[in-house]
Protein backbone atom coordinates (compact mmCIF):
# COMPACT_ATOMS: atom_id res chain seq x y z
CA UNK A 1 0.00 0.00 0.00
CA UNK A 2 2.81 2.36 0.90
CA UNK A 3 4.64 1.46 -2.33
CA UNK A 4 1.53 2.30 -4.29
CA UNK A 5 1.23 5.75 -2.70
CA UNK A 6 4.92 6.34 -3.33
CA UNK A 7 4.50 5.52 -7.04
CA UNK A 8 1.57 7.92 -7.30
CA UNK A 9 3.52 10.75 -5.68
CA UNK A 10 6.52 10.17 -7.96
CA UNK A 11 4.28 10.17 -11.04
CA UNK A 12 2.53 13.39 -9.95
CA UNK A 13 5.88 15.09 -9.35
CA UNK A 14 7.10 14.06 -12.79
CA UNK A 15 3.96 15.41 -14.46
CA UNK A 16 4.28 18.71 -12.57
CA UNK A 17 7.92 19.03 -13.64
CA UNK A 18 7.02 18.41 -17.30
CA UNK A 19 4.15 20.95 -17.14
CA UNK A 20 6.38 23.60 -15.56
CA UNK A 21 9.09 23.02 -18.16
CA UNK A 22 6.51 23.35 -20.94
CA UNK A 23 5.12 26.53 -19.38
CA UNK A 24 8.57 28.13 -19.14
CA UNK A 25 9.39 27.14 -22.73
CA UNK A 26 6.11 28.57 -23.99
CA UNK A 27 6.61 31.76 -21.99
CA UNK A 28 10.07 32.27 -23.45
CA UNK A 29 8.79 31.60 -26.95
CA UNK A 30 5.84 33.99 -26.52
CA UNK A 31 8.07 36.66 -25.01
CA UNK A 32 10.52 36.27 -27.84
CA UNK A 33 7.68 36.56 -30.35
CA UNK A 34 6.39 39.74 -28.70
CA UNK A 35 9.85 41.19 -28.34
CA UNK A 36 10.94 40.53 -31.91
CA UNK A 37 7.89 39.84 -34.09
CA UNK A 38 5.64 42.73 -33.08
CA UNK A 39 8.46 45.22 -32.69
CA UNK A 40 9.75 44.12 -36.05
CA UNK A 41 6.30 44.71 -37.56
CA UNK A 42 5.95 48.13 -35.97
CA UNK A 43 9.41 49.32 -36.91
CA UNK A 44 9.15 48.14 -40.47
CA UNK A 45 11.07 44.83 -40.17
CA UNK A 46 14.17 46.79 -39.30
CA UNK A 47 16.19 43.80 -38.11
CA UNK A 48 15.40 41.69 -41.18
CA UNK A 49 16.11 44.56 -43.56
CA UNK A 50 19.37 45.35 -41.81
CA UNK A 51 20.50 41.73 -41.95
CA UNK A 52 19.74 41.58 -45.63
CA UNK A 53 21.69 44.75 -46.30
CA UNK A 54 24.43 43.79 -43.82
CA UNK A 55 23.98 47.03 -41.86
CA UNK A 56 25.32 47.90 -38.46
CA UNK A 57 22.89 49.16 -35.80
CA UNK A 58 23.20 52.81 -34.85
CA UNK A 59 22.24 52.04 -31.24
CA UNK A 60 19.90 49.95 -29.09
CA UNK A 61 16.92 51.21 -27.07
CA UNK A 62 13.87 50.13 -25.11
CA UNK A 63 10.74 50.92 -27.19
CA UNK A 64 8.98 51.89 -23.96
CA UNK A 65 11.71 54.45 -23.17
CA UNK A 66 12.84 55.59 -26.64
CA UNK A 67 14.80 58.56 -25.33
CA UNK A 68 17.37 56.32 -23.61
CA UNK A 69 20.02 54.92 -26.01
CA UNK A 70 22.53 52.08 -25.46
CA UNK A 71 25.72 51.34 -27.39
CA UNK A 72 25.43 47.55 -27.15
CA UNK A 73 22.70 44.89 -27.02
CA UNK A 74 21.38 43.46 -23.82
CA UNK A 75 18.40 43.37 -21.52
CA UNK A 76 16.40 46.54 -20.87
CA UNK A 77 16.91 47.96 -17.37
CA UNK A 78 13.34 49.29 -17.52
CA UNK A 79 11.32 46.30 -18.77
CA UNK A 80 11.79 42.53 -18.84
CA UNK A 81 12.64 42.45 -22.55
CA UNK A 82 15.74 42.68 -24.77
CA UNK A 83 16.86 46.00 -26.23
CA UNK A 84 15.81 46.67 -29.84
CA UNK A 85 18.41 47.73 -32.46
CA UNK A 86 17.84 50.90 -34.49
CA UNK A 87 19.31 51.06 -38.01
CA UNK A 88 19.98 53.95 -40.37
CA UNK A 89 17.41 54.25 -43.17
CA UNK A 90 18.79 52.87 -46.41
CA UNK A 91 17.20 55.45 -48.68
CA UNK A 92 18.28 58.44 -46.64
CA UNK A 93 14.68 59.25 -45.64
CA UNK A 94 15.08 58.74 -41.91
CA UNK A 95 11.87 60.66 -41.28
CA UNK A 96 9.79 57.73 -42.57
CA UNK A 97 8.18 55.13 -40.37
CA UNK A 98 6.88 51.83 -41.74
CA UNK A 99 3.88 50.21 -40.05
CA UNK A 100 2.46 46.83 -40.99
CA UNK A 101 -1.18 46.62 -42.15
CA UNK A 102 -2.09 44.67 -39.02
CA UNK A 103 -0.77 47.39 -36.75
CA UNK A 104 -2.43 50.08 -38.89
CA UNK A 105 -5.75 48.33 -38.37
CA UNK A 106 -5.18 48.12 -34.63
CA UNK A 107 -4.32 51.82 -34.48
CA UNK A 108 -7.43 52.80 -36.47
CA UNK A 109 -5.49 54.57 -39.23
CA UNK A 110 -7.72 56.19 -41.89
CA UNK A 111 -6.50 58.12 -44.94
CA UNK A 112 -7.96 60.61 -47.41
CA UNK A 113 -6.84 62.03 -50.75
CA UNK A 114 -5.55 65.55 -51.27
CA UNK A 115 -8.07 67.05 -53.69
CA UNK A 116 -8.31 70.22 -55.73
CA UNK A 117 -11.48 72.28 -55.65
CA UNK A 118 -13.08 75.58 -54.83
CA UNK A 119 -13.30 76.42 -51.15
CA UNK A 120 -16.76 77.48 -50.04
CA UNK A 121 -17.12 79.82 -47.11
CA UNK A 122 -19.20 77.25 -45.27
CA UNK A 123 -20.06 79.90 -42.70
CA UNK A 124 -23.24 79.60 -40.65
CA UNK A 125 -24.65 82.73 -39.03
CA UNK A 126 -27.94 83.85 -37.53
CA UNK A 127 -30.02 86.98 -37.85
CA UNK A 128 -33.51 88.47 -37.83
CA UNK A 129 -35.77 89.02 -40.81
CA UNK A 130 -36.49 92.69 -41.56
CA UNK A 131 -38.25 94.74 -44.23
CA UNK A 132 -36.36 95.49 -47.41
CA UNK A 133 -35.90 99.23 -46.97
CA UNK A 134 -35.44 99.61 -50.72
CA UNK A 135 -38.93 98.21 -51.40
CA UNK A 136 -40.93 101.07 -49.84
CA UNK A 137 -43.69 103.29 -51.24
CA UNK A 138 -44.78 106.57 -49.66
CA UNK A 139 -48.33 107.73 -50.52
CA UNK A 140 -48.93 111.51 -50.22
CA UNK A 141 -51.87 113.86 -50.78
CA UNK A 142 -51.44 115.54 -54.19
CA UNK A 143 -53.82 118.33 -53.14
CA UNK A 144 -55.22 119.74 -49.94
CA UNK A 145 -58.62 118.47 -48.87
CA UNK A 146 -60.61 116.31 -46.49
CA UNK A 147 -60.41 112.57 -45.86
CA UNK A 148 -63.90 111.27 -46.59
CA UNK A 149 -63.28 107.52 -46.40
CA UNK A 150 -60.49 105.10 -45.44
CA UNK A 151 -60.20 101.61 -46.92
CA UNK A 152 -57.02 100.66 -44.97
CA UNK A 153 -57.63 101.50 -41.33
CA UNK A 154 -54.86 99.80 -39.32
CA UNK A 155 -51.13 99.25 -39.34
CA UNK A 156 -49.85 96.05 -40.98
CA UNK A 157 -53.03 95.67 -43.03
CA UNK A 158 -52.07 93.80 -46.21
CA UNK A 159 -52.72 95.65 -49.48
CA UNK A 160 -52.45 94.77 -53.16
CA UNK A 161 -51.08 96.94 -55.93
CA UNK A 162 -53.86 99.23 -57.25
CA UNK A 163 -56.10 98.68 -54.21
CA UNK A 164 -57.92 101.88 -53.07
CA UNK A 165 -56.67 103.24 -49.76
CA UNK A 166 -58.67 106.45 -49.17
CA UNK A 167 -61.11 108.93 -50.76
CA UNK A 168 -60.26 112.65 -50.50
CA UNK A 169 -62.64 115.55 -51.16
CA UNK A 170 -60.62 118.36 -52.82
CA UNK A 171 -62.49 121.74 -52.98
CA UNK A 172 -59.78 123.35 -55.14
CA UNK A 173 -60.58 120.93 -57.95
CA UNK A 174 -64.16 122.15 -58.27
CA UNK A 175 -63.29 125.67 -59.47
CA UNK A 176 -60.55 124.44 -61.82
CA UNK A 177 -62.80 121.80 -63.40
CA UNK A 178 -65.74 124.24 -63.80
CA UNK A 179 -63.45 126.76 -65.56
CA UNK A 180 -62.30 124.03 -67.93
CA UNK A 181 -65.83 122.89 -68.76
CA UNK A 182 -66.95 126.53 -69.29
CA UNK A 183 -64.02 127.16 -71.65
CA UNK A 184 -64.99 124.16 -73.77
CA UNK A 185 -68.56 125.52 -74.15
CA UNK A 186 -67.32 128.91 -75.39
CA UNK A 187 -67.06 129.73 -79.11
CA UNK A 188 -64.57 132.00 -80.81
CA UNK A 189 -61.05 132.17 -82.18
CA UNK A 190 -59.43 132.22 -78.74
CA UNK A 191 -61.36 129.23 -77.35
CA UNK A 192 -58.47 126.78 -77.88
CA UNK A 193 -56.06 128.93 -75.86
CA UNK A 194 -58.59 129.28 -73.04
CA UNK A 195 -59.14 125.49 -72.93
CA UNK A 196 -55.37 124.88 -72.75
CA UNK A 197 -55.03 127.40 -69.92
CA UNK A 198 -57.89 125.76 -67.97
CA UNK A 199 -56.32 122.32 -68.46
CA UNK A 200 -53.01 123.64 -67.10
CA UNK A 201 -54.78 125.02 -64.00
CA UNK A 202 -56.17 121.51 -63.28
CA UNK A 203 -52.64 120.15 -63.39
CA UNK A 204 -51.48 122.86 -60.99
CA UNK A 205 -54.08 121.89 -58.37
CA UNK A 206 -52.78 118.29 -58.39
CA UNK A 207 -54.96 116.49 -60.89
CA UNK A 208 -53.32 113.70 -62.89
CA UNK A 209 -53.71 113.26 -66.66
CA UNK A 210 -56.08 110.37 -66.05
CA UNK A 211 -58.34 112.50 -63.87
CA UNK A 212 -58.28 115.29 -66.44
CA UNK A 213 -59.32 112.86 -69.18
CA UNK A 214 -62.17 111.67 -66.93
CA UNK A 215 -63.48 115.26 -66.68
CA UNK A 216 -63.13 115.73 -70.46
CA UNK A 217 -64.96 112.50 -71.30
CA UNK A 218 -67.75 112.86 -68.75
CA UNK A 219 -68.27 116.63 -68.93
CA UNK A 220 -68.88 116.62 -65.18
CA UNK A 221 -67.04 117.90 -62.10
CA UNK A 222 -65.19 115.21 -60.08
CA UNK A 223 -64.06 116.74 -56.77
CA UNK A 224 -63.07 113.47 -55.12
CA UNK A 225 -59.67 111.78 -55.33
CA UNK A 226 -59.24 108.05 -54.69
CA UNK A 227 -55.73 107.21 -53.45
CA UNK A 228 -54.49 103.73 -54.52
CA UNK A 229 -51.60 101.50 -53.40
CA UNK A 230 -48.62 101.71 -55.79
CA UNK A 231 -47.17 98.34 -54.63
CA UNK A 232 -48.27 95.21 -52.78
CA UNK A 233 -47.23 94.89 -49.15
CA UNK A 234 -48.37 95.98 -45.71
CA UNK A 235 -49.23 99.34 -44.18
CA UNK A 236 -46.15 100.33 -42.18
CA UNK A 237 -47.32 103.88 -41.35
CA UNK A 238 -50.84 105.33 -41.30
CA UNK A 239 -51.10 109.12 -41.31
CA UNK A 240 -54.76 109.63 -42.26
CA UNK A 241 -58.07 109.35 -40.43
CA UNK A 242 -61.59 109.91 -41.68
CA UNK A 243 -62.69 113.55 -41.41
CA UNK A 244 -59.23 115.04 -41.00
CA UNK A 245 -57.92 117.85 -43.17
CA UNK A 246 -54.76 117.20 -45.15
CA UNK A 247 -52.53 119.61 -46.98
CA UNK A 248 -50.81 119.06 -50.30
CA UNK A 249 -47.78 116.76 -49.86
CA UNK A 250 -48.91 115.37 -46.48
CA UNK A 251 -47.88 111.69 -45.99
CA UNK A 252 -50.93 109.44 -45.81
CA UNK A 253 -49.51 105.90 -45.97
CA UNK A 254 -46.14 104.15 -45.94
CA UNK A 255 -46.20 100.70 -47.57
CA UNK A 256 -43.44 98.11 -47.19
CA UNK A 257 -43.23 95.45 -49.88
CA UNK A 258 -42.74 91.78 -48.98
CA UNK A 259 -41.58 90.41 -52.34
CA UNK A 260 -38.07 90.40 -50.87
CA UNK A 261 -36.85 90.77 -47.29
CA UNK A 262 -33.56 91.48 -45.56
CA UNK A 263 -31.79 89.45 -42.91
CA UNK A 264 -29.10 91.25 -40.95
CA UNK A 265 -26.74 88.40 -40.05
CA UNK A 266 -24.17 88.69 -37.27
CA UNK A 267 -20.83 87.58 -38.76
CA UNK A 268 -17.79 87.16 -36.46
CA UNK A 269 -15.06 89.67 -37.17
CA UNK A 270 -12.46 86.90 -37.53
CA UNK A 271 -14.22 85.33 -40.54
CA UNK A 272 -15.87 88.40 -42.05
CA UNK A 273 -13.27 88.47 -44.85
CA UNK A 274 -14.71 85.20 -46.19
CA UNK A 275 -18.11 86.81 -46.84
CA UNK A 276 -18.39 89.05 -49.88
CA UNK A 277 -21.27 90.86 -51.62
CA UNK A 278 -22.83 88.55 -54.17
CA UNK A 279 -22.18 85.33 -52.24
CA UNK A 280 -25.05 82.85 -52.36
CA UNK A 281 -27.01 82.31 -49.13
CA UNK A 282 -29.54 79.74 -47.98
CA UNK A 283 -31.87 80.62 -45.09
CA UNK A 284 -33.98 78.46 -42.80
CA UNK A 285 -36.51 79.53 -40.18
CA UNK A 286 -38.02 77.53 -37.34
CA UNK A 287 -41.56 78.59 -38.26
CA UNK A 288 -41.27 76.87 -41.67
CA UNK A 289 -39.38 73.60 -41.16
CA UNK A 290 -38.07 72.08 -44.36
CA UNK A 291 -38.34 75.32 -46.34
CA UNK A 292 -35.19 76.86 -47.80
CA UNK A 293 -35.12 80.48 -48.95
CA UNK A 294 -32.38 81.47 -51.38
CA UNK A 295 -30.75 84.86 -51.67
CA UNK A 296 -27.44 86.67 -51.79
CA UNK A 297 -25.28 88.98 -49.73
CA UNK A 298 -26.35 92.53 -50.48
CA UNK A 299 -23.68 94.36 -48.47
CA UNK A 300 -21.30 94.12 -45.53
CA UNK A 301 -22.16 97.05 -43.30
CA UNK A 302 -19.07 99.11 -42.35
CA UNK A 303 -19.54 98.90 -38.59
CA UNK A 304 -18.24 96.48 -35.94
CA UNK A 305 -20.18 95.77 -32.75
CA UNK A 306 -17.63 96.47 -30.02
CA UNK A 307 -19.40 94.15 -27.57
CA UNK A 308 -19.88 91.05 -29.71
CA UNK A 309 -17.03 91.71 -32.19
CA UNK A 310 -19.33 91.02 -35.12
CA UNK A 311 -20.20 92.72 -38.40
CA UNK A 312 -23.61 92.80 -40.02
CA UNK A 313 -24.02 91.15 -43.40
CA UNK A 314 -27.15 92.39 -45.14
CA UNK A 315 -28.70 89.45 -46.98
CA UNK A 316 -31.57 89.87 -49.44
CA UNK A 317 -33.90 86.86 -49.71
CA UNK A 318 -36.68 86.10 -52.15
CA UNK A 319 -39.97 85.79 -50.27
CA UNK A 320 -42.51 83.86 -52.35
CA UNK A 321 -45.98 84.02 -50.86
CA UNK A 322 -44.78 86.52 -48.22
CA UNK A 323 -43.94 83.60 -45.92
CA UNK A 324 -41.00 85.35 -44.26
CA UNK A 325 -42.17 87.98 -41.80
CA UNK A 326 -40.12 90.68 -40.08
CA UNK A 327 -38.81 89.55 -36.71
CA UNK A 328 -38.43 85.86 -37.60
CA UNK A 329 -35.18 84.23 -36.47
CA UNK A 330 -33.23 82.82 -39.42
CA UNK A 331 -30.18 80.59 -39.76
CA UNK A 332 -28.05 81.44 -42.79
CA UNK A 333 -25.51 79.32 -44.64
CA UNK A 334 -23.07 81.29 -46.80
CA UNK A 335 -21.48 79.83 -49.94
CA UNK A 336 -18.68 81.77 -51.56
CA UNK A 337 -18.68 81.99 -55.35
CA UNK A 338 -15.24 83.58 -55.50
CA UNK A 339 -11.75 82.20 -55.75
CA UNK A 340 -9.90 79.62 -57.84
CA UNK A 341 -9.43 75.91 -57.23
CA UNK A 342 -7.09 75.16 -54.31
CA UNK A 343 -5.66 72.05 -52.67
CA UNK A 344 -7.75 70.89 -49.74
CA UNK A 345 -7.71 68.12 -47.15
CA UNK A 346 -10.09 67.15 -44.33
CA UNK A 347 -9.54 69.52 -41.42
CA UNK A 348 -8.94 66.59 -39.06
CA UNK A 349 -5.81 65.73 -41.07
CA UNK A 350 -4.10 69.00 -40.06
CA UNK A 351 -2.43 69.04 -36.65
CA UNK A 352 -1.64 72.44 -35.16
CA UNK A 353 1.36 72.27 -32.82
CA UNK A 354 1.31 75.96 -31.96
CA UNK A 355 4.12 76.99 -34.30
CA UNK A 356 3.64 74.51 -37.15
CA UNK A 357 0.88 72.92 -39.21
CA UNK A 358 1.67 69.25 -39.84
CA UNK A 359 -0.01 66.44 -41.76
CA UNK A 360 0.98 62.78 -41.74
CA UNK A 361 1.62 61.73 -45.34
CA UNK A 362 0.77 58.10 -46.21
CA UNK A 363 3.10 56.54 -48.79
CA UNK A 364 3.29 53.18 -50.53
CA UNK A 365 4.47 50.16 -48.62
CA UNK A 366 2.93 51.24 -45.33
CA UNK A 367 5.30 54.21 -44.93
CA UNK A 368 4.27 57.39 -43.13
CA UNK A 369 6.07 60.73 -42.99
CA UNK A 370 5.18 63.98 -41.18
CA UNK A 371 5.10 66.94 -43.57
CA UNK A 372 5.02 70.64 -42.69
CA UNK A 373 2.30 72.49 -44.60
CA UNK A 374 0.98 76.01 -44.89
CA UNK A 375 -2.73 75.94 -44.08
CA UNK A 376 -5.18 78.49 -45.42
CA UNK A 377 -8.90 79.04 -45.00
CA UNK A 378 -11.23 76.45 -43.52
CA UNK A 379 -14.85 75.59 -44.22
CA UNK A 380 -17.28 72.69 -44.49
CA UNK A 381 -14.81 70.36 -42.77
CA UNK A 382 -12.03 71.09 -45.29
CA UNK A 383 -8.80 73.08 -44.92
CA UNK A 384 -6.95 74.81 -47.75
CA UNK A 385 -3.31 73.72 -48.20
CA UNK A 386 -1.21 76.46 -49.76
CA UNK A 387 2.16 74.73 -49.60
CA UNK A 388 3.59 71.29 -48.77
CA UNK A 389 1.30 68.83 -50.61
CA UNK A 390 0.18 67.99 -54.13
CA UNK A 391 -3.10 66.66 -55.49
CA UNK A 392 -3.53 62.89 -55.32
CA UNK A 393 -1.38 62.30 -52.25
CA UNK A 394 -2.82 60.47 -49.25
CA UNK A 395 -2.90 61.95 -45.77
CA UNK A 396 -3.81 60.38 -42.45
CA UNK A 397 -7.06 61.68 -40.96
CA UNK A 398 -7.16 59.61 -37.76
CA UNK A 399 -4.66 58.13 -35.29
CA UNK A 400 -1.90 60.51 -36.46
CA UNK A 401 -0.60 60.77 -32.94
CA UNK A 402 -0.29 57.00 -32.62
CA UNK A 403 1.60 56.87 -35.91
CA UNK A 404 3.86 59.55 -34.46
CA UNK A 405 4.41 57.34 -31.43
CA UNK A 406 5.50 54.52 -33.73
CA UNK A 407 7.92 56.98 -35.33
CA UNK A 408 9.27 57.64 -31.84
CA UNK A 409 9.84 53.91 -31.36
CA UNK A 410 11.82 53.76 -34.59
CA UNK A 411 13.79 56.90 -33.80
CA UNK A 412 12.81 59.01 -36.80
CA UNK A 413 14.15 62.53 -37.02
CA UNK A 414 10.95 64.33 -38.02
CA UNK A 415 8.06 64.30 -35.57
CA UNK A 416 4.66 65.95 -35.22
CA UNK A 417 5.99 67.90 -32.26
CA UNK A 418 8.20 70.92 -32.75
CA UNK A 419 11.73 70.45 -34.04
CA UNK A 420 14.04 69.58 -31.13
CA UNK A 421 16.75 71.93 -30.03
CA UNK A 422 20.48 71.03 -30.13
CA UNK A 423 20.17 70.07 -26.46
CA UNK A 424 17.40 67.55 -27.17
CA UNK A 425 19.56 64.65 -26.02
CA UNK A 426 19.80 66.31 -22.61
CA UNK A 427 16.03 66.84 -22.35
CA UNK A 428 14.00 64.62 -20.00
CA UNK A 429 12.57 61.49 -21.67
CA UNK A 430 9.04 61.55 -23.03
CA UNK A 431 6.39 59.13 -21.85
CA UNK A 432 3.37 58.08 -23.86
CA UNK A 433 -0.16 57.56 -22.59
CA UNK A 434 -3.77 57.20 -23.72
CA UNK A 435 -6.83 58.43 -21.86
CA UNK A 436 -9.90 60.65 -21.68
CA UNK A 437 -9.98 64.41 -21.06
CA UNK A 438 -11.94 65.10 -17.88
CA UNK A 439 -11.34 68.82 -17.37
CA UNK A 440 -9.51 71.69 -19.08
CA UNK A 441 -8.31 74.68 -17.08
CA UNK A 442 -6.26 77.72 -17.90
CA UNK A 443 -2.91 76.10 -17.11
CA UNK A 444 -3.83 72.45 -16.50
CA UNK A 445 -5.60 69.58 -18.24
CA UNK A 446 -6.98 66.63 -16.27
CA UNK A 447 -6.84 63.22 -17.97
CA UNK A 448 -8.05 59.77 -16.87
CA UNK A 449 -5.34 57.62 -18.42
CA UNK A 450 -4.35 53.99 -18.54
CA UNK A 451 -1.08 52.54 -17.23
CA UNK A 452 2.12 54.32 -18.31
CA UNK A 453 4.70 51.55 -18.03
CA UNK A 454 7.76 53.73 -18.66
CA UNK A 455 6.94 55.61 -15.43
CA UNK A 456 5.64 52.54 -13.59
CA UNK A 457 2.27 54.25 -13.20
CA UNK A 458 -1.04 52.50 -12.98
CA UNK A 459 -4.35 53.81 -14.32
CA UNK A 460 -5.37 57.05 -12.63
CA UNK A 461 -6.86 60.51 -13.09
CA UNK A 462 -4.35 63.33 -12.79
CA UNK A 463 -3.56 66.83 -13.96
CA UNK A 464 -0.81 67.87 -16.36
CA UNK A 465 0.54 71.29 -17.22
CA UNK A 466 -0.71 72.72 -20.50
CA UNK A 467 2.12 73.50 -22.98
CA UNK A 468 3.03 77.14 -23.50
CA UNK A 469 1.66 76.98 -27.05
CA UNK A 470 -1.73 75.88 -25.74
CA UNK A 471 -3.86 72.88 -26.58
CA UNK A 472 -4.91 71.96 -30.13
CA UNK A 473 -8.33 73.36 -30.97
CA UNK A 474 -9.71 69.88 -31.66
CA UNK A 475 -9.10 68.67 -28.09
CA UNK A 476 -12.10 69.04 -25.78
CA UNK A 477 -13.61 67.65 -22.60
CA UNK A 478 -14.71 64.05 -23.04
CA UNK A 479 -12.37 63.36 -25.98
CA UNK A 480 -10.24 60.22 -26.17
CA UNK A 481 -6.66 61.41 -26.60
CA UNK A 482 -3.13 60.09 -26.97
CA UNK A 483 -0.45 62.22 -25.35
CA UNK A 484 3.25 62.53 -24.54
CA UNK A 485 4.47 63.98 -21.24
CA UNK A 486 7.80 64.81 -19.66
CA UNK A 487 8.88 65.83 -16.19
CA UNK A 488 9.90 69.39 -15.51
CA UNK A 489 12.56 70.70 -13.15
CA UNK A 490 9.97 71.24 -10.42
CA UNK A 491 8.91 67.59 -10.60
CA UNK A 492 5.55 68.24 -12.29
CA UNK A 493 4.63 66.67 -15.61
CA UNK A 494 3.85 68.73 -18.69
CA UNK A 495 2.01 67.80 -21.88
CA UNK A 496 4.46 67.76 -24.79
CA UNK A 497 2.02 66.67 -27.49
CA UNK A 498 -1.64 65.68 -27.49
CA UNK A 499 -4.23 64.81 -30.11
CA UNK A 500 -7.64 63.11 -30.32
CA UNK A 501 -7.47 59.50 -31.40
CA UNK A 502 -9.79 56.68 -32.41
CA UNK A 503 -9.44 52.95 -32.45
CA UNK A 504 -7.54 52.86 -29.16
CA UNK A 505 -8.77 50.56 -26.39
CA UNK A 506 -10.01 52.26 -23.26
CA UNK A 507 -7.59 52.10 -20.34
CA UNK A 508 -8.45 49.59 -17.66
CA UNK A 509 -8.89 51.37 -14.36
CA UNK A 510 -7.00 48.87 -12.29
CA UNK A 511 -3.51 49.22 -10.85
CA UNK A 512 -0.60 47.36 -12.38
CA UNK A 513 1.49 45.14 -10.20
CA UNK A 514 4.45 46.89 -8.65
CA UNK A 515 3.45 50.34 -9.98
CA UNK A 516 2.73 53.36 -7.85
CA UNK A 517 1.31 56.77 -8.63
CA UNK A 518 3.67 59.71 -8.10
CA UNK A 519 2.95 61.59 -4.92
CA UNK A 520 0.85 64.68 -5.24
CA UNK A 521 -0.45 64.08 -8.77
CA UNK A 522 -3.26 61.55 -8.51
CA UNK A 523 -6.78 62.94 -8.08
Amino acid sequence: MNNKKLHVLVLAGALAAVAYAGYQFGLRQAHQTVSTGDVKAVSGNAAGAASAANKKPLYWHDPMVPGQKFDKPGKSPFMDMPLVPVYAAGDGEDSNVTISPRVQQNLGVRTALVTSGRMSAGLVAVGNVAYNERDVALVQARSGGFVERLYARALLDPVKKGQPLADLYVPDWIAAQEDYLASRRMQGNETASLVDAARQRMRLVGMSDGQIRLVESSGKVHPRLTVSAPISGVIAELGAREGMTVSAGAPLFRINGLATVWVNAEVPESVAAKVRPGDAVEARVQALPGSIFKGKVNAILPEVNATTRTLKARVELANPGAQLLPGMFATLTFTSNNGADVLQVPSEAVIQTGTRSVVMLAQEGGKFMPVDVEAGSEGNGLTEIRKGLSAGQKVVVSAQFLVDSEASLKGTTTRLSDTPSPDADKAPPRHHGVGKVEQIGKDEITISHGPITSLQWGAMTMGFKVPSTGLPRNVGIGDRVAFDIRQGEDGSFEIVAIAPTSGVPKPENKPMGGMKAPAGVAK
